[in-house]
């Protein structure tokens, strides 16, 4: 192994060292010295055919180090860090907007908003708005387009916003910044679409959530950081893993809630095949 880089926090050394080694590149952390012998920061070390991309990566890290895929790396390799934190509810309202564009927050948003608006304001009135349909018959939702798009917009519980909402945030806010909000709008509505379609005509109009999209992003970050390493998009092994879990438990009699597996799936498959359409597209403009 070779030295690449220094860092003077600890925490940001482990927490990059953690991203790295979950893209497969092995790094090691060491205390650095200065000339009298005394700790000058600390060193990341990894092997010689990977420098180049680990230059690359520590370039990003260092522009944003507090994105949401360096935290998630770190956590998942049991390391116990944080960034330098001021303490502020400034720092953390800044951090939060900086791991996500415009769109990704606007569509975080209007999800929050409608939780609230259904079970503190309108209650019933507004699901029936948003609902896939109200009577179980496609030609509705076809005279009024929207409900293509909103049971996404709806859910059903706190956990079921709060677990939708964060993955939302982290894997499309990665997709927004890296490729713009037109393809994350993109994403969002063809999954939206996809996903609802299918559940609707496997199990009727009384579903919703945010999780059809949420496995279309994950699907596009998962194949778009295999087919394109190095460009900021991308999602350790174990969150994929359990991604995938998570997927196949839902066909199973194991869990205790209904869930809507049809959209899951679909989300899954629209956003892969859009990681590949994308992939296609821009190689044969290069």
């Amino acid at each position: 192994m070779q030295p690449f880089v220094n860092i003077n926090h600890q925490a940001m050394a482990k927490i990059f060292a953690s991203y790295l080694n979950s893209l497969g590149i092995a790094t090691r952390v060491t205390d650095a010295q200065d000339d009298n012998g005394q700790r000058d920061g600390y060193t990341l070390w990894c092997e010689e055919q990977h420098m180049a991309r680990a230059r690359i990566e520590f370039e990003q890290f260092r522009q944003n180090p507090g994105a949401s895929k360096y935290q998630s790396s770190a956590w998942n390799s049991g390391a116990s860090v944080s960034l330098p934190s001021s303490g502020s509810w400034l720092t953390l309202k800044n951090s939060f907007i900086a791991n996500a564009g415009p769109l990704s927050l606007i569509i975080f948003a209007i999800c929050w908003l409608v939780y609230i608006a259904t079970f503190v304001v309108f209650g019933d009135s507004l699901y029936q708005l948003v609902l896939f349909n109200q009577f179980g018959d496609i030609e509705q939702t076809i005279s009024q387009p929207w409900r293509f798009i909103t049971p996404a917009l709806f859910h059903y519980g706190l956990l079921h916003i709060a677990f939708n909402t964060m993955w939302w945030w982290q894997l499309g806010g990665q997709i927004e910044k890296q490729l713009g909000s037109r393809w994350l709008l993109a994403i969002f509505i063809i999954s939206a679409i996809v996903s609802n379609v299918s559940q609707f005509y496997v199990s009727g109009p009384n579903f919703g959530g945010l999780s059809g999209v949420v496995y279309a992003v994950f699907g596009f970050v998962w194949w778009f950081g295999y087919l394109n390493p190095g460009r900021g998009i991308g999602i350790s092994q174990s969150l994929i893993g359990f991604m995938l879990f998570w997927l196949v438990l839902g066909f199973t009699d194991f869990m205790p809630i209904n869930v809507a597996n049809t959209a899951h799936l679909m989300g899954l498959i629209s956003g892969s095949l859009l990681a590949f359409v994308y992939n296609y597209q821009h190689s044969k403009a290069r």
